[in-house]
């Protein structure tokens, strides 16, 4: 019992040593701030009534952004690929091991606890006056190093950043996949199209074809007639074969995106081209936040910028504090009486004199990767932008593009029209024919081309906006 009340005071002593540690324990090293870039106020290509000024509210894309193309199909497709994308499956576990990492460094900031227990037989010399002796043994342990300087508290602090940056980078390849799916759809709605554009002309030319071959047995068409009318039904015919394979190998990319065998993948029916879907921009400074690269290269600034703390803190000294308690004795029916109790208490004070210039050039490295990882961020910021910047100058010129084209496309049946009754009546050649006919089907072509080209450019200008991602 007296043993018992001896320790108190020395208990009560390294409670208020540990207290006032806590207490005064600071974190070396700088503290975070976001590094500077400059965005601007509005995006200098966006269209008059999509923007907003800076102290508005922009009104953000939606987190299911592709339901802006009212596909159900699409819809599918977006809900299936998760499940089963490769790609995403490795970027999700690497978001799980920067988590871990994080849980590895929370535990340093709480004691570590042991128990041990042994029996042992030893003996000395060749006397037989107390040899050979058993000793039983029971040990408890615990030891922690307080968090001084804030070594641990910085590296849990990088190691959070950098679970977080690695959140970031999943939701930055969810997106992007994403985007190329759509893309990827975009571009076999447009060559389905093309096909029926193309299996259409083709039964015109093949009536042409008969035409000629019946107008030369009248004797008013030439040998030559029927030749071009020949070479304009195989070229014809030769697009659309092309065009199959091309519009295969997008299947496949689908496919392997939705984590399938591209043999047994087969991609349902749609009504056609989605419409062109009306995009909220918003304003540059909402990039910051609604980029997951974005948000990821600000997330390993700040992880870099914890990791200069702890390379600092490798200069002052580290104490521990430990404890041990136990019971010893030679017999084991008495291991656990009172005489054969023991303790340790006390604290540990550990400091490098001299280590060649390894702290210092820690520090140094700590420091140059910061602004390695700063002047990045920066970059991805005016990345981010000029990609934005380029997908509404893409956009805005397709939409005028457009318009032009179907003006040109309405020009070119009118005059295949005319072409074709004078050849009817005699008053030109097939030749004439043959022109406006691959007028009129290149002008089909090209009208189809810049819609899809339309739709691919608002997927694009949707992922240089973020998307619809949130931070958490």
């Amino acid at each position: 019992m007296a043993d018992c009340v001896s320790t108190r005071p020395a208990v009560r002593v390294l409670l208020a040593i540990v207290a006032a540690l806590a207490l005064s324990a600071c974190a070396v090293g700088p503290d975070y701030r976001r590094p500077v870039q400059d965005v601007g106020a509005t995006y200098a290509h966006a269209p008059e009534g999509r923007w907003m000024p800076a102290d508005t509210p922009p009104r953000a894309l939606p987190s299911d952004w592709w339901t802006l193309f009212g596909d159900a199909v699409l819809d599918e497709l977006m809900r299936r690929m998760p499940q089963g994308n490769l790609d995403l499956a490795q970027a999700e576990a690497r978001f799980r091991e920067a988590r871990a990492a994080l849980d590895a460094s929370r535990a340093g900031l709480f004691p570590t606890l042991g128990v041990s227990g042994a029996a042992t037989r030893e003996g000395q010399g060749v006397s037989r006056a107390g040899n050979p002796a058993n000793t039983y043994s029971l040990s408890a342990t615990a030891s922690w190093e307080v968090d001084l300087w804030g070594r641990v508290r910085r590296d849990v602090e990088a190691a959070r950043a950098g679970e977080q940056a690695s959140a970031a980078d999943l939701e930055a390849m969810r997106l992007s996949l994403r985007s190329t799916l759509a893309q990827a759809y975009f571009g076999v709605r447009a060559s389905q199209r093309q096909d029926d554009l193309l299996a259409r002309t083709l039964d015109e030319y093949a009536r042409a074809l008969e035409m000629t071959r019946n107008r030369l047995a009248a004797g008013v068409a030439s040998p030559a007639d029927v030749a071009a009318a020949s070479v304009q039904l195989d070229q014809a015919r030769a697009q659309r074969i092309r065009l199959g394979w091309q519009r295969q190998q997008r299947i496949h990319a689908i496919a392997v995106l939705l984590g399938q065998v591209p043999g047994r993948f087969r991609l349902a029916d749609g009504p056609g081209l989605p419409t062109v879907p009306e995009v909220p921009v918003g304003v540059p400074s909402a990039l910051l936040l609604r980029r997951p690269d974005v948000a990821g290269a600000e997330r390993r600034a700040a992880q870099a910028n914890a990791r200069i703390g702890v390379a600092q803190a490798a200069w002052f000294p580290d104490l521990t504090l430990s404890a041990q308690g136990g019971y010893r004795a030679a017999e084991f029916a008495s291991w656990i009486m009172t005489p054969a109790r023991f303790w340790t208490l006390g604290p540990t004070l550990a400091m490098s004199l001299f280590d060649g210039g390894a702290r210092a050039a820690a520090a140094a490295s700590a420091r140059a990767a910061y602004d390695a990882q700063a002047a990045a961020y920066r970059k991805t910021v005016l990345d981010a932008l000029r990609e934005v910047e380029d997908a509404l100058v893409q956009s805005q010129a397709l939409a005028e593009e457009q318009v032009a084209r179907d003006r040109a496309l309405a020009a070119a049946r009118e005059t295949l029209r005319q072409v074709t009754n004078q050849y009817r009546a005699g008053l030109v050649d097939y030749l004439s024919v043959v022109q406006a006919q691959t007028s009129a089907l290149s002008a089909e072509q090209t009208a189809l081309d810049v819609r899809a080209e339309r739709l691919t450019a608002s997927a694009q200008l949707i992922a240089a906006l973020g998307g619809g991602y949130t931070p958490s």
